[in-house]
């Protein structure tokens, strides 16, 4: 049973950094695509960062040239590194992978982390 975990969630000012990880455990072949989603108070869950087994990355406008995603392939790990964070950033984030399964085929399955509370004090 593929599992991901999240941590680094926390109270920060304004301004402050936080990095969240995402550690995916199990019969994992490859991560092929992974990131984060985030739901603040009153909002609509958004796709904050991703990126893709090939290194490509995507990011929401609102965290572009603030939050920075990377990943560790040897430890199926990645990250989100969230600097000069804002009262507007505050949210439960939920990172998520498509997984490649060993020995189950091409077709990737999504899996989710249980979520980490940000919440930025202004």
């Amino acid at each position: 049973q593929v599992q991901l975990e999240e941590s680094g969630g926390g109270l920060v000012m304004a301004g402050g950094s936080l990095r969240l990880s995402c550690v995916a455990s199990g019969p994992i072949y490859k991560l092929v695509d992974m990131g984060w989603y985030r739901q603040g108070p009153g909002k609509q869950r958004e796709m904050v960062a991703r990126t893709s087994s090939g290194g490509d990355t995507d990011y929401a406008d609102s965290v572009k040239g603030r939050f920075t995603i990377s990943k560790d392939d040897t430890k199926n790990t990645f990250y989100l590194e969230m600097n000069s964070l804002k009262f507007e950033d505050t949210a439960n984030y939920v990172c998520y992978a498509d997984v490649l399964i060993a020995g189950w085929g091409n077709t990737p399955m999504t899996y989710w982390g249980q979520g980490a509370q940000v919440t930025v004090s202004s």
